[in-house]
């Protein structure tokens, strides 16, 4: 997998092609996206998904939509109601809308999207594009400086070249020091129950020849109190005014290991990840998704009894006493 680019135009701007993450690790498969229902059904259904990712191609999505003839603030509302949690898709959306208004087009007005207006949404879009990449870079250089040989490195759920614009948030700092010749063992958490780690982020790694070893999601503490996993690096779908932060499920259970154990626990995310609209983590609203996801999921038969109730949260929130620091493309503002 040397393509880092999973979310593009077609040449002439009607298509919006993504990698179909739902079936990875066994099929690399590339979906094409034609209006804003399908770009929500996408991000729905998780054929696209990492906070910053969500943000491109809601973006890029909003231009395949309006090149179709679709008016901008319809498919604004479609591809804007996908998922709650992860900011960056609101974000995102909000931005493109400035540019609109920016272009001299207020949100009352109707018209026919000219040319003019769709190359400067486009040209937006791609801007959003690539200054995700140049912050996942940033991230991975600041990273970076607090790997050193010999570590073992653990992460949870996905957020590598998968979730963004280029090599990652949570994994950027993994792959730079790789790419620094560092020596260092990353433990995958597998994070149940879509198995992020398992499918994609020890996909990505292995295919980029960086030593990764897979564990269940309850084997982390086994391994800090062996002292084998020395640093904690995991991303971010929103994090609140005063630090709190919302991740994919699980990853509260690790900062709390984390914390008893003196591991070092950092977040990794762009400052378009901060929501200073947001207080507390119990602002933060938490998407909760079907229960199939739990009982028949990505198992050959069901594994639960069939009218069983189910609990099944997108995300939890990590209170910010438990957070050594965040790594942005700003660098690293610890929190002591």
């Amino acid at each position: 997998m040397t393509n880092w680019d999973i979310c593009y135009f077609s040449d002439d701007g009607r298509v919006l092609t993504v990698l179909d993450q739902t079936q990875l690790p066994m099929v690399e498969r590339y979906v094409q996206l034609r209006n804003s229902t399908e770009v929500a059904d996408a991000i729905r259904r998780l054929v696209v998904r990492g906070a910053p990712l969500i943000g491109i191609a809601a973006a890029m999505g909003l231009c395949v939509a309006m090149v179709n003839g679709e008016s901008f603030f319809e498919a604004k509302r479609i591809i804007g109601s996908s998922r709650p949690t992860a900011v960056n898709l609101s974000w995102a959306l909000d931005r493109m809308e400035s540019a609109l208004k920016n272009f001299g087009i207020k949100s009352t007005d109707t018209y026919t999207s000219s040319s003019d207006v769709i190359i400067m949404l486009q040209t937006e879009a791609l801007r959003i594009k690539e200054e995700d990449a140049e912050t996942c870079r940033k991230i991975g250089q600041f990273g970076s400086r607090l790997i050193t040989d010999g570590m073992g490195v653990l992460t949870h759920c996905n957020a590598g070249h998968l979730a963004t614009g280029h090599y990652g948030t949570a994994l950027a700092p993994i792959y730079s020091a790789a790419m620094d010749g560092k020596s260092f063992r990353v433990f995958a958490d597998e994070t149940r129950p879509l198995l992020q780690g398992a499918r994609l982020t020890a996909y990505e790694l292995t295919k980029h020849n960086i030593d990764t070893t897979l564990i269940c999601d309850n084997m982390a503490a086994s391994l800090m109190a062996a002292g084998r996993i020395n640093i904690v690096f995991v991303g971010c779908d929103r994090v609140a005014a005063n630090g709190d932060t919302a991740n994919k499920i699980g990853t509260l259970g690790v900062a709390v290991l984390a914390k008893h154990f003196g591991v070092p626990f950092y977040v990794c995310g762009p400052l378009s990840t901060f929501d200073s609209h947001c207080s507390t983590g119990s602002d933060i609203i938490i998407e909760q998704r079907p229960g199939e996801e739990i009982t028949t999921m990505h198992y050959a038969h069901p594994m639960a009894p069939e009218h069983v109730k189910t609990f099944n949260p997108a995300f939890d929130v990590t209170p910010h006493n438990l957070i050594t620091g965040y790594i942005t493309e700003n660098g690293i503002h610890t929190t002591k």
